[in-house]
């Protein structure tokens, strides 16, 4: 197992716990599964939702929310935890069934495929937020569940590493659009290229931002009532 990165001060107070999961535990629960998902807001590139178990009696320290770690902290974080969990799983909606399930379903499409991926039967999910995105199971949701349950934040340093690998090997294909940096999220350079070359293979094409952008071969995605302003560039 690698070693823990020294957490800076800053991070050091208030780390995720068990609570949630002994109550769970305690009440018949065996199996309790933490979720998270990274994505939703991307402009290109899969959604990612990890799903872990943790174990009961084996501790692991200096886990955090993804969003509180730096990305070496991270990739650090990404291997103990994998290490140590019971069951551990990945799996994504890809940009195209964002496209064309919505973002809302295709969440739902991979917390099933994550929690499947688990290969056993989950007894309980906590959740970060307030919506239930499973449906199948039995869920707790809480508010920055990630900051609280131990499971949610480990899911959240899985799923937000597995999706950073996978966008900057894709920036190996597409390196205009700078998606090693912002992975596909917008800022100023990944707008300015979406401006001068029109979307990539890996652009969801159903935003509206969308209408307005020049086109190349990759053809537009829209709602069946949605006309787009559509340009075809060799």
């Amino acid at each position: 197992m690698a070693n823990a990165p020294t957490l800076r001060s800053a991070i050091k107070r208030k780390p995720p716990g068990l609570r949630l999961e002994r109550e769970l535990w305690e009440s018949g629960a065996p199996i309790v599964a933490g979720i998270d998902e990274v994505g939703r807001g991307s402009w290109a590139g899969p959604l990612t939702l990890a799903a872990v178990v943790v174990p009961r009696e084996k501790r692991l320290y200096k886990v955090r929310d993804s969003k509180m770690l730096t990305e070496s902290e991270r990739e650090v974080m990404f291997d103990r935890v994998v290490d140590w969990a019971d069951h551990v799983a990945v799996a994504h909606a890809t940009q195209h069934e964002c496209d064309e399930l919505g973002m809302s379903a295709a969440q739902k499409l991979a917390a099933q495929r994550a929690l499947a991926g688990l290969g056993v039967d989950v007894d309980h999910v906590l959740v970060d937020g307030n919506w239930d995105f499973v449906e199948t199971h039995p869920i707790t949701t809480i508010i920055k569940g990630d900051a609280i349950s131990l499971s949610i934040a480990a899911a959240s340093i899985v799923a937000k590493v597995t999706r950073d690998r996978l966008m900057r090997a894709a920036d190996l294909d597409y390196p205009g659009f700078a998606f090693a940096g912002n992975k596909g999220y917008p800022c100023p350079r990944h707008k300015a290229a979406l401006a001068a070359m029109g979307p990539c293979a890996i652009h969801r094409r159903r935003w509206a931002f969308m209408d307005d952008l020049r086109w190349s071969g990759v053809p537009r995605v829209v709602d069946a009532d949605h006309e787009p302003q559509l340009e075809l560039f060799s």
